[in-house]
Parts: C-alpha cells; sequence; structure tokens
C-alpha cells in the first residue's frame, strides 16, 4: 500500500514539472530567445570578451523563470503580453551580469557541472562581460519604457528598480560579513534572504504596474515575487549541502548554507561540526560527516518549514489579483518538491 501510494505521489510530482517545464517554455524562451540575439549581434572586437558573452548567453545561461514570471505578472492583472515581452528582454540581461558579478565576488568558478563565466575566462574578462551586459541591458530598459510605457509608470518602474539594486547591493555587502563566521543567527541570515530576492519582487511588480493592475494587485504580486524570490533562494541553500564541491566553496569563500547554520545553533553540533569546518582543506569524508551531522540535527526541517510557509503566503497572495492565478500558484508548488524530495 505504502509502494502504491509512493508511485502515485511521484507520478503525481512528474506530472507537475512537465507542467512547468511546459510553461516556462511557452512564456519564457521567446524574451530569452530575443536577449540572446540582442548580446549576438553586438560588433565586439575583443575575441576574449565575445567568446565569454557568446558562452554565457548561448550555453550557460538558460533562465527561463524570470522571464516567464514577468509574463505571467503582467497577464494576471490583463496587460499586454508583447509589452512583457519587450521589457523581460532587458531584465534577462540585467540578471545575467548581476549572475556574472555574484560569481566574481563569491570566487565562483564551477556552478553545478558546468564553468562560471569567472571560471573559463578569468576575472578580468568576466568583469568586462558583467558590465557589457548590464549596459545593454539597461540601454534596451530605457528604449522600452520611452516607447511604451506613459510617464507615471514609467517613474514607477525606475523607482522600484532601483529600490532592487540598491537592496541587493546591501544584501551582497551583509553577506560578505558572513564570510568565515560560525556564529551568524538564523534571523541575522534570513533578513539577507529577504533582500537577496529583492530581484524577484522587481520583476513581478513591474510587470504588475505596466499591466495596469490596481494598488492591492501590483503590491499582491510583489510580495508574490518577494516570496518565490525566497523559496528559490532556500531551494538552493538546501541543494548546497548535499553538493560536496558547492558546500566546500560555501565554507571557505562564502557564508554557511542555511542548514548548517541551524545546526549550529546546538551546542553539542557545534563542537563537532567546528572541527570539519576550520580544516584548511576540507576532504569527501568531512563533507559527509558534516552532512550527516546536519541531517541528524533535523536541521533541514527548519528550512523546508519555511518554504511551506513562504509557499502558502504565495498562494494567498495570488488571490488578490482578479485575473487566473493558477500558474503563479504552479510556480510555488514546483518549488515545494525539493521540500518532499
Amino acid at each position: 500500500m505504502k509502494s502504491r501510494s509512493r508511485r502515485q505521489k511521484r507520478q503525481s510530482q512528474e506530472e507537475l514539472e512537465r507542467q512547468v517545464r511546459e510553461l516556462l517554455v511557452e512564456k519564457g524562451s521567446k524574451a530569452l530567445e530575443q536577449a540572446r540575439n540582442e548580446v549576438l549581434q553586438e560588433h565586439i572586437e575583443c575575441k576574449e570578451v565575445r567568446e565569454a558573452l557568446t558562452y554565457f548567453i548561448t550555453e550557460y545561461w538558460q533562465d527561463l523563470t524570470r522571464p516567464t514570471l514577468i509574463s505571467l505578472a503582467c497577464e494576471a492583472v490583463g496587460g499586454d503580453q508583447r509589452l512583457a515581452t519587450r521589457m523581460a528582454i532587458p531584465m534577462i540581461l540585467i540578471s545575467g551580469a548581476i549572475d556574472i558579478h555574484d560569481d566574481i565576488i563569491d570566487q565562483s568558478k564551477v556552478k553545478g557541472s558546468r564553468s562560471t563565466v569567472l571560471g573559463k575566462f578569468g576575472k578580468d574578462v568576466a568583469l568586462v562581460a558583467g558590465d557589457m551586459l548590464m549596459v545593454k541591458g539597461f540601454t534596451l530598459l530605457c528604449e522600452a519604457i520611452e516607447k511604451n510605457v506613459p510617464a507615471e509608470k514609467a517613474a514607477r518602474t525606475i523607482l522600484t528598480i532601483q529600490k532592487m539594486f540598491l537592496e541587493l547591493g546591501d544584501a551582497e555587502a551583509l553577506e560578505l560579513n558572513f564570510r568565515g563566521r560560525t556564529d551568524i543567527t538564523p534571523q541575522e541570515y534570513l533578513s539577507v534572504v529577504r533582500k537577496k530576492a529583492a530581484d524577484v519582487e522587481a520583476y513581478t511588480r513591474i510587470s504588475a504596474i505596466l499591466g495596469g493592475g490596481s494598488k492591492e494587485e501590483i503590491e499582491a504580486l510583489g510580495e508574490y515575487g518577494r516570496l518565490l524570490g525566497m523559496m528559490m533562494i532556500l531551494e538552493d541553500e538546501l541543494m548546497d549541502v548535499f553538493d560536496f564541491r558547492e558546500s566546500v566553496h560555501r565554507i571557505k569563500r562564502e557564508c554557511l548554507p542555511l542548514p548548517i547554520v541551524y545546526a549550529l545553533q546546538n551546542p553539542t553540533i557545534r563542537s563537532t561540526i567546528s572541527v570539519a569546518l576550520l580544516k584548511k582543506s576540507l576532504k569527501r569524508k568531512d563533507g559527509k560527516t558534516i552532512l550527516e551531522v546536519v541531517e541528524k540535527s533535523g536541521s533541514f526541517e527548519p528550512v523546508k518549514k519555511l518554504m511551506e510557509e513562504f509557499a502558502a503566503d504565495a498562494y494567498n497572495c495570488t488571490r488578490n489579483i482578479k485575473s487566473d492565478g493558477r500558474n503563479l500558484e504552479l510556480l510555488a508548488k514546483t518549488l515545494l518538491l525539493s521540500v518532499d524530495e
């Protein structure tokens, strides 16, 4: 009976994942492809920078979630999908630039199985490539606003983007202070997580503004984006603990993953983990020890519970919009699959 129940649950999860994949392709692929074309058509004489940008935009940067969010938020308030696509193109490039710059700050040369632009081309080329993407993104953003957006909406859009960058910069600076520390509290950490989700909020808030949403809808979709962004960050926090290479990088060069932060709140566990954390060179057996201790301590549970709470709050946000919010619910629900697994 239990085996049948597990099989049914797995089938349900696979169906949910299939629906989301189709949704991402349908709503996000057009903007992503156009963003790629905008970069590839630029004449860049420097071979290394040209190759770095080509690598990033064609092989590395496959993010369909953000353009899909822009499309769905605009759709949710009855806005013009063509405008959503025009706005998604520059935001894709700006998001890519932020990602490259974050990798430079964090010294991340590999993510998953792929080399980052930093890892493949070095710091100097990565910095220039990130700067170029940022300039290109803002140029296209200004053009899209000037041609398609009334003055009042344009002003609100620009203020939203300004607020996003200030929050992201603040989050990055605060996170730098977490490096090498084992005394971070979950509360400190989560305050930074909320700031780091400012970009996702900006996407949904801008889309609601441009789509002609009411004040209530704009606020609801803005908060939905913030919550979804926090869920995305927490999903990465869970995954990083299980990835030995990423876990070691986080321990040595960034801030500790949140499940480890929770585990360190227990004095007994703290003394066990600290021995491994303080080693100059971590071996796989050290990573295994840390993972086993964190699992036994139950420190994954508070992270999972937070994701469930954020998902519930995100669902409630979709109740405050006049159009069908089922696709927005679907995205939040899919992120919870990592909790179940």
